[in-house]
């Protein structure tokens, strides 16, 4: 997702969050990727029907009210855009006893693969959100001694690369020289397997481990930590979350991320962090290298002096568009930092803009 798209659709977020409905009548719909708009619009119709059995006659309204405003947003395209579309529709007067129906909508920056309909007091924003918070790749490892599943965890698409089995058998019960015989025939299968699945791995995930933000892993008892030391050192260091989990199947790559949300999110706000502990701490030690507001940084901009420009989200969004493009005009990267953590706010208080420099320059 480029920067302007995670903007705007940040914005959509923020300004969808204010809004509280008095009753369950805020309308949040969404159309996933490919799927027939007139299917979406018969469903609205028939709500449209049901909602005529809501006892309180303001909400009543309100509801049929913002179904129809949907319908006649959906009929204004030929078909389904190619990443799906979000809709949102509901009174947003302020004052009690006013109506007055607004509609919002967005095509999200990646595809949409759930369908949903709901009324609530609030909008449903969950999956655009899920759209800001994981872009980047994450590996995902599921195994045990029998089954193992690789996959991309990519924004919120999980895609399966490949599935083995081993043909490792289970408990056997013997007694004296057969059973460790057969103890250490199934330990030898079981290694082979673990070969296999690192080999599996070295496949999918080297190629572009550089561009790879992370692998989680997972499986139950401790099988993932015996697997975990035949794995690729490269692929060990990207290691950020080890989970105990069940299946090792499809099933078991989405309960490993479900299980791994908190990470995921706490590695999206690191990255955030690092940077600006970075800029901080050169401000502290080396302070030419670094530079901070409005007229400074643009002159660096515009010197080609700038490393990593810093932008906070606080800034208008047309200022931040102008400056980013400025940036990539002379190779330099930027960076879009939130407001969710305290170096955020700090670079709020310095007015919003800042920049780590290839070279001193004079200020």
């Amino acid at each position: 997702m480029d920067l302007k798209a995670k903007l705007q659709l940040k914005k959509f977020i923020r300004d969808l969050e204010k809004i509280r409905g008095r009753h369950t009548e805020l309308v949040s719909v969404y159309v996933p990727a490919g799927y027939e708009l007139i299917k979406v619009i018969q469903h609205l119709q028939e709500e449209q029907g049901t909602a005529k059995n809501i006892k309180d006659a303001k909400t009543r309204q309100n509801v049929i009210d913002s179904l129809e405003r949907c319908i006649r947003h959906l009929r204004l395209f030929k078909k389904t855009p190619p990443n799906g579309l979000a809709i949102f529709a509901g009174n947003v007067a302020a004052q009690e006893g006013k109506v007055d129906i607004h509609i919002f909508s967005i095509e999200p920056p990646t595809p949409l693969k759930t369908r949903i309909y709901r009324c609530d007091q609030i909008f449903v924003l969950d999956l655009l959100r899920d759209q800001l918070e994981h872009q980047e790749a994450y590996g995902l490892i599921v195994m045990d001694r029998r089954e193992a599943t690789i996959g991309i965890l990519k924004g919120t698409a999980i895609i399966v690369k490949e599935h083995l089995t081993s043909g490792v058998p289970g408990k056997f019960k013997a007694g004296g020289q057969s059973s460790q015989r057969f103890h250490r025939l199934i330990e030898g299968m079981a290694i082979e397997f673990y070969k296999r699945i690192a080999e599996v791995c070295n496949k999918e995930f080297l190629p572009g481990i550089k561009d790879l933000k992370g692998v989680l892993l997972g499986g139950p008892g401790p099988t993932k930590e015996s697997f975990h030391e035949y794995l690729n050192n490269e692929i060990k260091r990207k290691i950020v979350a080890i989970q105990d989990l069940t299946y090792t199947d499809e099933s078991g790559l989405r309960h490993l991320v479900d299980k791994s949300r908190d990470v995921l999110a706490k590695e999206a706000v690191m990255d955030e962090i690092k940077i600006m502990e970075k800029f901080f701490g050169l401000l502290a030690k080396t302070p030419d290298r670094v530079t901070y507001g409005n007229i400074p940084v643009r002159k660096a901009l515009e010197m080609g002096a700038v490393e990593t420009l810093l932008v906070s989200e606080s800034l208008d969004t047309r200022v931040i568009e102008e400056l980013e493009v400025l940036a990539s005009s002379f190779g330099a990267a930027t960076k879009l930092i939130s407001l969710d953590t305290r170096e955020g706010q700090q670079l709020k208080e310095l007015g919003g803009l800042a920049a780590i420099l290839r070279y001193a320059i004079s200020q």
